[in-house]
């Protein structure tokens, strides 16, 4: 291994994960995931999974690992789904929402009991989301809600301007949703419930009783996973079989980089349980 890379001399009390680019990638799992998932469960270790598409709810995320080979319940995903219900419930408990959304979260808040409304002068939260029905009566109404002279705020899912698709391709995400609303009524998002804000990796965390410091956040964009583990002081391991490169591991270590960088995250397994299991490169 390149002496740019650091990997883990020790196992955490808790892991969690990154999705795409970290444990699988489109349809497919990735090197070594499989078994590292496989072997901290084994071992008792706790073990989450993240992401910041609020386009499927947990249950989906669960179904999708379990046809990949690793049976998962819904309850060990926490996407922004999760992290804006409850965001919601704890900041905004009786609100009544407009939630610029696609399915699965508009479902999600109305079965946590919030009022969902079109109509601007019932509206106190306009919620800015993935929304690939996106369309300019929604855009109208936002609007009008945000500029009626109410206290109505305005917040998002997550911060991506993009999401990637297999192949190379993409699409606009949240973030393309929240810049029409703010130049067109000059109302600034005021929260972020997704990577890199720590919240979603709080809501990650309900139940683990092991301390932050001895957990350990995984993924492979430096923007979002690795900043969030280290805005919420949580150990940060990048892998490098998504966005993050070589070149990228080397500026972060230069920069005093407290955390590790992996080629696969299965390196992220001590070499000493590779040894212990009779682990080798080439298997997955």
């Amino acid at each position: 291994m390149s002496d740019t890379l650091r990997r883990p001399e020790g196992l955490f009390d808790a892991y969690f994960f990154d999705l795409d680019g970290t444990i699988y990638l489109g349809g497919e799992l990735l090197p070594g995931a499989a078994r590292t998932v496989r072997e901290l469960r084994r071992r008792g270790i706790p073990v989450r999974f993240l992401s910041n598409n609020p386009t499927k709810d947990p249950a989906r995320y669960a179904h999708k690992l379990e046809s990949l080979g690793l049976p998962t319940s819904p309850g060990d995903v926490v996407n922004t789904v999760v992290s804006m219900v409850r965001w919601l419930e704890r900041e905004h408990p009786a609100a009544t929402i407009f939630a610029i959304a696609e399915a699965p979260l508009q479902q999600a808040l109305a079965r946590a009991g919030f009022v969902l409304s079109e109509d601007p002068a019932e509206i106190d939260v306009v919620v800015a989301s993935y929304d690939r029905g996106f369309v300019y009566r929604k855009l109208q109404i936002a609007f009008d809600a945000l500029r009626s002279g109410r206290d109505v705020v305005l917040v998002t899912t997550n911060p991506d301007p993009y999401c990637p698709l297999p192949g190379g391709a993409a699409e606009p995400d949240a973030a393309a949703v929240v810049a029409a609303i703010e130049a067109c009524t000059g109302v600034m998002c005021t929260k972020n419930v997704g990577k890199p804000d720590p919240d979603i990796l709080t809501a990650a965390r309900a139940g683990i009783e092991a301390s932050i410091e001895r957990c350990v956040m995984v993924g492979d964009r430096i923007g979002t996973d690795i900043a969030m583990a280290l805005a919420a002081g949580m150990t940060p391991g990048l892998v490098l079989t998504g966005e993050a490169t070589e070149d990228d591991a080397r500026g972060l270590f230069a920069g005093g980089f407290p955390g590790y960088a992996m080629r696969r995250v299965d390196h992220l397994i001590p070499a000493a349980v590779w040894d212990e299991l009779g682990w080798t490169e080439g298997e997955n």
